[in-house]
């Protein structure tokens, strides 16, 4: 790492080393070296005089840039693409004339950007699964774990952790909708020249409009396409990375929801994300247990949800067939974009897979709320009994407030069984309320409903991406 200039948080604490190769020079290059080989084999194909000597020349150095020349040549001509379509022609000399024929410079550029975004977006889906599926484990052992559920972060109706899970995972499917749907609809640019109406290659092949139909379909084939955009400028039109980085905002903000819940039940001690042995929670206070990990999570989830607005701007910018004030800002929005969603979803497998639970934490919350919650199945039983379902309610709601106040203003413990206990109303002894008390009574179907979204839902997507599984994310700080 270089400690004399600015290092990106990305690269140095965040994302894997695979999503940073993705959008690695490396990367770049040797991808606009194939796209460069593919177009010089289907003009050849389609009959320009190219030999078959010099797509051989082009294809052994496919691999070994010569960055050196492309950067020397970049200082005198002040153009990318053109300072490495001279540098791959100083390693084939006998293919120089022929790299590059009729493209122009989106060609090599947009074309890169879309397949290095559906690696990216491959990854993703990769990790995305890898969630779903720690979930997906973490709601099989909790389901029937009842736990106090909250409305307005005020105590409501028991659920279970379990069921609590679901409610993540159902948002991470949602994404992972998302994703396929967008790696569905990924075309590549194809090469259709300066302004997209494809002018110089209906030169190079003398006006035959069938040939140059051609060019796209067999380009997009020799580099694991279905079919290019029917229609462009001089780019593909910027609302692709529109999408794209759509799809990441809409995981973040799933990862945010999620790692939001965590820190709240770590605040309520219930749950407790991973702590590693010699880990320091605070510079001053030794005993604190911060949950960073979570904290990590919503701070660059943030980042990815505004993120998207870089792209959305940039479309609604562009002028007439191409303009140049895109290129800065996709250089940063898209890469950054993935590589903080790459970090994201490292954490939320870290996180997930060591998530603690102290059920006897849990168990002393619910209960001590469980009388209120009750109130409406005692007096059921009490109007089935003889009793006047609309006077007991109103003797309920005085007795609960009664008992509210001993616990906010006296902060004593909740007497709300006894009180009942002690009005006639209620034919039930103290002994009998307290055997109500089981909090597995009021969980409705929470642990049902669990069983059947993991058959019905989450089984399928885990059977159908089988071979993604077992990715184990390390974090570095």
């Amino acid at each position: 790492m270089s400690t004399d200039r600015y290092n990106s948080p990305l690269s140095e604490r965040y994302a894997s080393k695979e999503m940073q190769y993705i959008f690695s020079p490396d990367m770049k290059f040797k991808t606009w070296r194939r796209l460069w080989i593919a177009l010089a084999e289907t003009e050849k194909e389609l009959g320009l005089p190219i030999t078959q000597e010099q797509i051989d020349e082009l294809k052994a150095h496919a691999e070994d840039i010569n960055y050196d020349v492309a950067r020397a040549r970049e200082r005198e001509v002040r153009h990318d693409v053109m300072s490495h379509v001279y540098a791959y022609g100083v390693q084939c000399p006998g293919a120089k004339g022929i790299i590059h024929l009729g493209a122009t410079s989106c060609y090599v550029g947009d074309n890169t950007d879309i397949i290095v975004m559906r690696e990216a977006l491959l990854l993703i889906k990769k990790k995305l699964v890898n969630v779903i599926g720690e979930l997906a484990h973490f709601a099989d052992n909790y389901k029937a774990l009842p736990t106090l559920a909250f409305t307005h972060f005020q105590p409501a109706q028991p659920t279970t952790v379990g069921k609590r899970a679901t409610l993540w995972m159902q948002e991470f499917c949602l994404d992972l909708e998302d994703v396929d749907y967008v790696l569905s609809g990924l075309r590549l640019l194809g090469s259709k020249g300066t302004t997209g109406t494809q002018a110089s290659f209906l030169e190079l092949f003398d006006g035959d409009q069938d040939t140059v139909e051609r060019i796209d379909p067999m380009i997009a084939e020799k580099m694991g396409f279905a079919r290019c955009y029917p229609v462009s400028g001089q780019t593909y039109s910027r609302k692709v990375d529109t999408r794209v980085v759509n799809v990441l905002a809409g995981i973040a903000a799933s990862a945010h929801k999620m790692s939001n819940d965590i820190r709240l039940l770590q605040h309520l001690k219930e749950v407790e994300e991973p702590f590693e042995k010699n880990q320091i929670g605070s510079s001053a206070m030794a005993y604190k247990r911060n949950p960073m990990r979570s904290e990590r999570i919503a701070s660059l989830s943030r980042y990815v949800m505004i993120d998207a607005l870089n792209p959305a701007i940039t479309s609604a910018t562009q002028w007439f067939e191409r303009t140049l004030d895109d290129s800065a800002n996709k250089r940063l929005s898209i890469p950054e974009g993935f590589l903080a969603m790459d970090g994201i979803l490292d954490l939320c497998l870290n996180v997930v897979d060591g998530l603690v639970v102290y059920p006897k934490v849990i168990e002393k919350r619910l209960r001590s709320e469980l009388p209120f919650m009750a109130t409406e199945n005692i007096m059921m039983d009490a109007v089935k009994a003889g009793g006047d379902r609309q006077e007991l309610h109103e003797k309920i709601r005085c007795l609960s407030m009664q008992a509210a106040r001993r616990v906010k203003e006296e902060g004593g413990e909740n007497n709300l069984l006894e009180l009942i206990a002690a009005d006639p109303a209620f034919p039930m002894t103290l002994e009998e309320l307290q055997r109500t008390m089981d909090p597995s009574r009021y969980i409705g179907r929470a642990k049902e409903q669990v069983d059947a979204f993991l058959r019905e839902v989450i089984r399928p997507i885990l059977e159908e991406n089988g071979s993604l599984l077992g990715v184990k994310a390390e974090i570095g700080v």
